[in-house]
């Protein structure tokens, strides 16, 4: 670690912090954070999507990865926007030419979304490097540091849900 806390002290004067250690772990992960934020809007602009409408198309390709169909009531909960965002946010992925909309089998009211053929190829080859990238460093490490990591990871994540519920 680099004991970087002892200047930027994540939020907490010196007298706050009981261990140096654990701030230098809270910069390390907003450092991460604001990396991947930074990536995810490269991605998008490489794409030409805004961010909620990639969120969708991977939501749709993991859905289909899982043989279940999706509509846009379903996604529109996924994603917690309104039907009125959603109908415009399925307008742009259209017209893209990322999604197709196709009438659901059995409820001549509903539609299903599908991605398109190239969108799946698309978002593989726009992420495949940074993905190699992520991978080469995750399988670098031993499998108890894997295990720390992972539950480090669980814990942080629980603690953020817990905030405001």
């Amino acid at each position: 670690m680099s004991n970087r806390s002892a200047t930027l002290g994540y939020w907490y004067g010196t007298a706050d912090r009981p261990q140096a250690d654990a701030v230098d772990v809270l910069n390390e992960l907003r450092d991460y954070r604001a990396a991947e934020a930074a990536m995810r809007r490269r991605t998008r602009t490489a794409m030409g999507m805004g961010e909620t409408d990639l969120i969708a198309l991977r939501y749709l390709l993991e859905a289909e990865r899982a043989g279940k169909d999706m509509g846009p009531k379903e996604l529109a909960v996924r994603l917690g926007v309104t039907s009125a965002s959603m109908t415009s946010l399925v307008d742009r992925l259209v017209k893209s030419g990322y999604v197709t909309r196709e009438p659901h089998p059995t409820d001549r009211r509903a539609l299903i979304l599908r991605s398109t053929p190239g969108a799946d190829q698309e978002v593989r080859n726009t992420l495949r490097d940074m993905h190699q990238r992520m991978m080469e460093v995750a399988e670098s490490l031993s499998g108890e540091e894997a295990a720390l990591v992972a539950a480090f990871l669980r814990r942080m994540r629980a603690a953020i849900d817990e905030i405001g519920s």
